[in-house]
């Protein structure tokens, strides 16, 4: 059987991530692909553990975690999904993920000011995570852009977050600085690694494009990318 193909959704923090994630897989449905949807971090497994703690700042602020232990925590969690994904994709089925490994590159390789150790360490997420412990490689990542002053309002607007036990923002939500520079990793993530990322501009004219905008925008890249598909 062919094999199906790996989408991810990626982005800032308020970007819309899950709500082009959900857009994306009804589109996909509705053109007759059979879908698989994940979403990450999963909050209700065991394996997310660490990273609800980290996010509730029961280890300190993210400044206090270096990325290496951090992006370890996300990891482990994508890790014990990885049986599902490959199934999925065995039986020929298309896999959407909110967020997976480039959410590690942008937020924590957010925390290094230094651009070139902050480049090394976004080649060393990719060699731990695809390299060492084996984690599938997507076929499309798609990076949805709105910038920080704009993403943070957005944060604003979420609603409740079991996982945040009360709390409106996560560590990372709550520092507009932090926000600032993982928009800046994210935009170089997309120019170093240019084959496996295509980005998506979410505002127009300095506003916040629609909903539908973007759906569209995205479905555009997402099409393109399975007319060139190879076949087998």
């Amino acid at each position: 059987m062919k094999r199906g193909s790996f989408i991810v959704i990626e982005g800032t923090d308020g970007s819309g991530k899950s709500e082009q994630f959900k857009r994306l897989a009804w589109r996909l449905r509705q053109a007759g692909f059979r879908v698989t949807t994940f979403d990450f971090p999963r909050y209700g497994e065991p394996s997310s553990h660490f990273v609800r703690e980290y996010l509730t700042g029961r280890y300190g602020s993210w400044k206090d975690v270096g990325p290496e232990r951090a992006s370890a925590f996300y990891a482990l969690d994508r890790l014990g999904a990885q049986e599902e994904i490959r199934a999925a994709l065995r039986a020929g089925k298309t896999v959407v993920s909110n967020r997976y490994v480039a959410s590690n590159m942008g937020h924590q390789g957010a925390k290094l000011q230094n651009a070139k150790k902050r480049r090394a360490f976004l080649r060393w997420v990719r060699g731990f995570e695809y390299g060492m412990l084996g984690i599938v490689r997507p076929d499309l990542n798609i990076i949805l852009h709105v910038p920080a002053r704009i993403a943070q309002k957005l944060v604003g607007k979420k609603g409740e977050r079991k996982y945040l036990k009360g709390k409106k923002r996560d560590i990372h939500e709550a520092d507009i600085k932090h926000l600032a520079q993982a928009e800046k990793t994210y935009l170089e993530i997309a120019k170093l690694f240019p084959r496996d990322f295509k980005l998506v501009e979410c505002v127009g004219n300095g506003k916040l494009l629609s909903k539908e905008a973007v759906e569209e925008k995205v479905w555009s890249v997402v099409k393109k990318f399975l007319t060139k598909k190879p076949v087998g």
